[in-house]
């Protein structure tokens, strides 16, 4: 194991990419996928442990904080988390701080990945995702600059009570909303959108994607739909799809990815 672990939930790559920035700067770095159940969840031999994740619905993605409470951290170990979002944190950190306290947390604001409820640059403060990639980065590297020298925050991340009822409507949500799912007849039978759901929510019948009803609203499938076949309802069909310039389906789907 390397000394350094990142766990990372990412959907649309903006938290794969915002992980790669800051274990380039850390060096000997295993950035741990938990898109489904982490494939390393023993990690007390890591000096430094971090956990970057989206904000969806002012929570976190459904099943992450299951996973983070498999997760074994060292009492001795340096523990940071990163939330990026389009207009709001949250209260993900919050969570998170009361499983594995946290010494260190931040946040990136990027573009917004849920397409079916605002356009992908609809985010605080409003830019094009060319100019919110390179504020990215330049965050990132600021952050990984205060995890590199163990910087410590003087508080814990805050909760919100509005941002705790949003987050518990969601899984109703994405269930309604799963409904809305099809696929075109640009759909090309590449089994791409089955390999990217974390939740086995989409199998292949007849060469189209069929879609379930166990949707936490990544959207990777619509996001990075090489022919943009994927829709969720009439909205998302007139909507520019968004994804992280930086990072691939194939990327996505890994399991563990090691920065030396």
């Amino acid at each position: 194991m390397s000394k350094n672990v990142i766990f990372c939930y990412s959907g649309s790559g903006n938290c794969l990419d915002i992980s790669r920035n800051v274990a380039k700067r850390l060096g000997d770095t295993d950035i741990v996928m938990m898109r489904s159940a982490p494939a390393l969840t023993d990690v007390r031999e890591a000096k430094k442990v971090g956990f970057v994740f989206p904000c969806y619905a002012g929570g976190m993605p459904a099943g992450v904080e299951d996973y983070v409470r498999q997760i074994q951290v060292s009492p001795s170990a340096y523990t940071f988390g990163i939330v990026s979002y389009a207009g709001y944190p949250g209260i993900g950190l919050s969570i998170i701080n009361s499983i594995v306290p946290l010494d260190y947390w931040a946040g990136i604001s990027h573009q917004c990945s849920c397409i079916w409820l605002f356009p992908h640059n609809m985010m605080m403060p409003p830019m094009d995702a060319a100019k919110a990639q390179l504020r990215s980065e330049k965050l990132a590297s600021i952050i990984a600059d205060d995890i590199y020298y163990v910087r410590r925050k003087d508080r814990a991340p805050r909760s919100n009570p509005i941002n705790a009822f949003e987050a518990s409507m969601m899984p109703k949500l994405s269930g309604k909303k799963a409904a809305k799912f099809k696929a075109s007849d640009a759909c090309t039978s590449c089994g791409q959108c089955v390999e990217l759901c974390p939740r086995g929510n989409i199998t292949l019948l007849g060469g189209k994607p069929s879609f379930g009803k166990n949707c936490i609203g990544c959207l990777s499938c619509l996001q990075y739909c090489p022919t943009q076949a994927i829709s969720m309802g009439g909205v998302t069909e007139k909507r520019e799809r968004y994804h992280n310039v930086n990072v691939s389906a194939k990327d996505l789907c890994q399991k563990i990815i090691h920065i030396d």
